[in-house]
């Protein structure tokens, strides 16, 4: 079959994975666009050229991104798309395995290659475009990535084969980066990296989270900052002092824990304990009362006990986080943890995060109930059938809570700011009314 031919070439970016993938999607979007080229960040059925930006985390994501992949090299071989490309996290880490299997994909490229894509695409890398970027997201809300990289040393994590050592973007780029999001309608920033409070050390040498979060909280017009991915160990104590300080900076924090067994802590070499855990819980809470604090615990790790599950269980119920999620662990070639026996079966793992999140969801129920009747401040992100649907600063948009407001005048619209009344709550919903 021929090869779709196009007077211009079209490209579409094709996006798997986490939040830090899209900042880099959107990144590449926007020197494409201002290469003049004719680029779209989505699947789309009229390109002739596709970038696929790959997903190297758990089995579940790797398959996806492989099924992608074989999905497009299909298409190319039917003629439907002149050019494959592959980037990204799988990429980096299974380039040369990948380039064998799948032969119809043109080029691969690693996390930090974005020049050679841009030569092979016959783009130029445009300096100027450095704190530009146009956002995928709701125009409303926009991730912004401090750092790239993570020099932890934690047993079961991959990131580090695929994403490299921690590289903290210079401050002034980051407020740039702020800036220009919020002259283009951005209202709420989510900080994300794969070690947030690790921020400064390499440039700056010093943990200089707490500086940067008073910068961005001086961003005129910005009116919500989230903090993601905070490791427990050697927490910035002094960016808690920040966050009760600044009204627009949202009393959240993601910090994922992974595990409440200390045998298991130290298997996965988290540099922790419990004990230090929960002391480390109590001071943010002291630091920041109001704070809602997600997190996310690991179902499996390599001799995991049914003694160590129990710990877990205890742990999370003592500790009654706002938010938490569960992953079952996945054998990750290359890691410590894969010099280990993967000896908890797979119904096991999901037997065990099954339990927990039930945990969860009543601990989840109980304080959803306790908001009703309290205003709070809500963020509208989209109208879904009745009602308007947004978030409270508690709540990060697509992992946490959802509020949804009644309101049948529809005089409400998506970005707008409302303050409600909570009327109803269930285990991770909350219904509301807007006051006018």
């Amino acid at each position: 079959m021929k090869t779709k031919s196009l007077s211009q070439d079209k490209i579409s970016i094709v996006t798997l994975g986490c939040a830090k993938n899209l900042v880099d999607s959107e990144a590449l979007f926007t020197q494409l666009k201002g290469n003049k080229m004719d680029v779209s960040h989505q699947e789309d059925d009229s390109s002739n050229i596709v970038i696929i930006n790959t997903c190297g985390f758990i089995d579940a994501a790797k398959q996806e991104s492989i099924d992608t992949i074989l999905r497009y090299a299909d298409a190319k071989t039917d003629g439907q798309i002149k050019k494959l490309y592959v980037t990204g996290c799988l990429s980096e880490r299974y380039r040369d395995e990948l380039r064998t299997e799948i032969p119809q994909v043109d080029a691969f490229f690693g996390t930090r290659e974005m020049f050679r894509l841009l030569k092979t695409l016959k783009a130029d890398y445009k300096k100027e475009l450095v704190g530009e970027r146009l956002s995928s997201t709701p125009s409303h809300y926009a991730y912004l990535k401090i750092s790239e990289g993570c020099d932890r040393p934690c047993s079961f994590c991959a990131i580090p084969l695929m994403r490299g050592k921690h590289i903290s973007k210079p401050m002034e780029e980051v407020i740039s980066e702020a800036t220009s999001l919020v002259k283009h309608g951005t209202k709420e920033i989510l900080i994300i990296a794969q070690d947030s409070t690790y921020y400064g050390l390499d440039i700056y040498k010093r943990r200089n989270l707490a500086e940067l979060l008073q910068r961005l909280s001086d961003v005129e017009g910005l009116e919500w900052i989230r903090l993601h991915y905070a490791f427990p160990t050697g927490f910035p104590m002094d960016a808690l002092k920040v966050m009760a300080e600044r009204e627009n900076i949202c009393n959240y924090l993601d910090i994922p824990l992974q595990h409440g067994s200390d045998a298991i802590l130290k298997a996965m070499r988290r540099g922790t304990t419990r004990e230090k855990t929960t002391q480390l819980i109590s001071d943010i809470r002291n630091a920041v009362p109001d704070i809602a604090i997600r997190t996310t615990m690991i179902a499996g790790h390599p001799g995991e006990t049914e003694k160590d599950w129990q710990e877990m269980v205890d742990f999370v119920q003592e500790s009654r986080f706002e938010r938490l999620g569960v992953f079952t662990y996945s054998h990750e070639e290359n890691t410590h943890s894969y010099s280990l026996k993967d000896n908890v079966p797979e119904k096991t793992k999901q037997k065990r995060a099954n339990q927990l999140m039930e945990v969860q969801q009543q601990i989840s129920l109980e304080k959803n109930e306790e908001k009703v009747g309290k205003v709070l401040k809500v963020l509208i992100d989209k109208e879904e059938n009745d009602y308007f649907v947004g978030r409270t600063e508690y709540d990060s948009p697509e992992v946490d809570n959802e509020v949804l407001i009644s309101s049948p005048d529809k005089e409400l619209s998506v970005g707008d700011f409302v303050n409600c009344t909570i009327t109803e709550a269930t285990e991770f919903d909350l219904y509301a009314t807007p006051i006018k």
